[in-house]
């Protein structure tokens, strides 16, 4: 009778917690089920060889302010997007094979900003917050301390080697985390010569806008950023009351299409659309005067989505014989998101940014091609509380708090979400809202940072050097190992091997030639 009530009560136990959940797979329940998942994953782990070949290409993706927290968050949002629970979905940078970790503090501060981060993972040094391409012997506002302080970048090494280069990215194109490809600024603000400080002028420094143009030459150049280009004059084409930032009268789009063959510049969607990368070999694209806007608010008529810009890039920049170098970008979206303490917004940005990641992966053979997922820096964001398997990611905790109301399971530790004096109680219908900003204990305009260290996903060529917690500006000194550039061009690596692999988009092409073959018998 004793063994009769426990089964009972088992099952009792069994619906109730069923009733929590949206989804949970007969097969789940069984020892079996796991235990042939961790051999599946055992046999991949067995069979992982490093490729020590040279890398033709280079891909950097930058999640900006992507912490560990946002991309768990980001794969249980993938999963429900598509119908299921969530929480057993794979993101594209979930199945990279090698993986490390990165400390992200800038020399200067404990924590780090966008702009230090990117001298140390493009340029191989670590910076000083607020900083571009300057080593730390360059003070923020020092305009002056950064002759004879300049760093080179990935991107301008690989130029320099003969590869084609691009920055594909969500935010102005003059932004921290791009600007590091090509600039060196003592401050990441001085995107257009009306910024810079009277201190800048008289000292000769040139704005972030005009390094863009004349300090590398960039095959492709896509993003937002359109009102540091053009003369304070000339009216925007989509915004007729807006107007351009420059009052040196340079047009900078124009002195950049100069003396280029095969180059073009759009504003908007059908433009872009209409470029064929056969018959282009330099595009530029500014969609919006500063910033793109987030995913859920873009103009799918007018702005093309990350994915989209990535997929013309590589198609324009991979025609070079001698390989390629592109820069990636979502993290100022993903990053600004969460400055406002919009949790849906930072998360919709990530998963657009794993979609590029994958469409990349479609367009290119990891025999070749080095691909490395990472982030400048996390945020105060956490994901936790008390929530039932398949709970939405912007919803609440099943149970209540000391004070007897719902809290959500996203939050921030501090930020615009602040609410002064009685915390509301909270429910899902109001915390799912595109707007919705997340419960903070600090009040503080805009949240902050994180400190934490950050992921760094890699497959392709020489990715087993991704290995263990590294200094972020470790990142740098693989990329430019892997293809051989300055400071390693005699890394003595062997050329990619080709010939032990057949890439997935060819093999379906002679499975096609194949099955026409047999069926025309």
């Amino acid at each position: 009778m004793a063994s009769k009530l426990r089964h009972i009560f088992t099952g009792l136990l069994i619906l109730i917690s069923l009733h929590w959940t949206v989804s949970v797979s007969e097969e789940e329940l069984h020892a079996s089920y796991w235990n042939n998942k961790a051999r599946q994953a055992l046999h991949t782990a067995l069979n992982v060889q490093p490729d020590v070949h040279q890398a033709k290409n280079l891909i950097l993706f930058l999640g900006d302010g992507m912490g560990i927290p946002t991309v768990t968050a980001a794969r249980i949002l993938k999963g429900q997007l598509a119908g299921h629970s969530g929480e057993e979905t794979s993101l594209v940078m979930d199945t990279f094979p090698h993986l490390a970790l990165s400390k992200t503090y800038n020399v200067d501060q404990q924590m780090p900003d966008s702009a230090g981060t990117a001298t140390a993972y493009l340029c191989g040094v670590k910076a000083n917050y607020g900083t571009l391409g300057v080593t730390a012997a360059t003070p923020r506002y020092n305009c002056n301390a950064t002759y004879g302080n300049e760093v080179t970048s990935i991107l301008h090494r690989a130029k320099k080697a003969g590869k084609s280069v691009g920055i594909v990215t969500t935010t102005r194109v003059q932004h921290a985390s791009p600007g590091a490809n090509y600039a060196h600024t003592a401050n990441r603000g001085w995107y257009a010569d009306s910024y810079l400080s009277p201190e800048a002028i008289q000292d000769g420094c040139r704005d972030i806008a005009y390094q863009l143009v004349h300090n590398t030459e960039i095959d492709v150049i896509l993003g937002g950023g359109r009102q540091y280009m053009f003369p304070v004059d000339m009216k925007d084409p989509e915004y007729p009351t807006s107007t351009g930032d420059r009052e040196d009268g340079h047009n900078l789009v124009e002195e950049w299409l100069k003396n280029k063959e095969k180059a073009k510049y759009v504003w908007n969607k059908a433009e872009f659309d209409a470029v064929k990368p056969a018959n282009t070999d330099f595009l530029m694209g500014l969609f919006e005067p500063k910033d793109c806007r987030f995913e859920l608010d873009r103009d799918l008529s007018m702005d093309p989505s990350l994915a989209e810009m990535t997929e013309k890039a590589i198609k324009i920049l991979s025609k070079n014989k001698k390989g390629f170098y592109l820069f990636v970008e979502d993290n100022g979206r993903i990053d600004h998101g969460h400055h406002g303490g919009w949790a849906k917004r930072a998360l919709y940005e990530t998963v657009e940014f794993d979609k590029a990641i994958g469409r990349a992966a479609e367009l290119t053979s990891e025999l070749d091609t080095l691909s490395v997922v990472t982030a400048d820096h996390s945020h105060v964001f956490a994901f936790g509380g008390s929530s039932a398997r398949g709970n939405s990611v912007f919803g609440v905790s099943r149970s209540l708090a000391e004070d007897r109301k719902h809290y959500t399971t996203a939050v921030y530790g501090n930020g615009p979400g602040y609410r002064n004096g009685t915390r509301p109680d909270m429910n899902e219908s109001i915390s799912s809202a595109d707007d919705y900003r997340q419960q903070a204990p600090v009040p503080l305009d805009s949240e902050t940072h994180g400190i934490e260290d950050v992921a760094i996903f890699a497959k392709g060529p020489m990715s087993h050097l991704f290995h263990g917690v590294q200094e972020q500006n470790y990142i740098a000194h693989v990329l430019a190992y892997a293809a051989c550039l300055e400071p390693y061009e005699n890394c003595e690596l062997p050329p990619p091997d080709h010939a032990g692999s057949i890439h997935p988009s060819l093999l379906l092409l002679l499975m096609g030639l194949l099955l026409h073959y047999f069926c025309s018998l």
